[in-house]
């Protein structure tokens, strides 16, 4: 799923695009008394933990995150920053009692992942309910967005790629 995720992104953003190691979930982020994972020391370290010649990192986790403000994410990013992470436990068909489905995972995947890396180039929440970076309260929400971005937020993020674009 991440060559295909990668594959995805390159092309869609036509940015150069890799996979790094795998990164052990760093001792704790795991808040017990919520039975998740802290997205925020999750991210603090994917940036330690960063390349030096990455433009943006995108940690994908199979972990329930949540903030201290919010019940749940999907993911967080440094707004502007380099680092961002994305879980996947709550984009899973199983998590909500169906069976599992790779295709809608991975479209959901896709989206999220977008999503966050708009905010890494300094994207904020699209007002527009089916632009990828309209703020996903649930998964419905996330299924309810197109895969791309609209146009406003897609030319914003073309001027901040520009430099990068292969």
């Amino acid at each position: 799923m991440l060559r295909k995720l990668r594959d995805h992104l390159r092309d869609y953003l036509s940015l150069p695009v890799k996979i790094t190691g795998n990164m052990p979930v760093p001792d704790g982020s795991y808040e017990r008394s919520r039975n998740q994972y802290n997205s925020t020391r999750i991210l603090r370290e994917i940036l330690r933990e960063t390349p030096g010649d990455a433009i943006k990192i995108v940690g994908i986790v199979d972990k329930d995150l949540c903030i201290q403000i919010l019940t749940f994410v999907f993911g967080e990013a440094q707004l502007g920053g380099v680092a961002s992470i994305v879980s996947i436990a709550r984009l899973r068909q199983e998590f909500h009692g169906l069976s599992p489905d790779d295709g809608i995972l991975f479209e959901r995947l896709v989206k999220e992942a977008l999503h966050e890396l708009g905010h890494n180039f300094g994207l904020i929440h699209c007002p527009d309910r089916e632009c990828v970076m309209y703020l996903s309260n649930t998964v419905r929400d996330v299924d309810r967005k197109r895969i791309t971005y609209c146009d406003s937020c897609d030319s914003a993020l073309y001027a901040k790629t520009e430099p990068w674009r292969v």
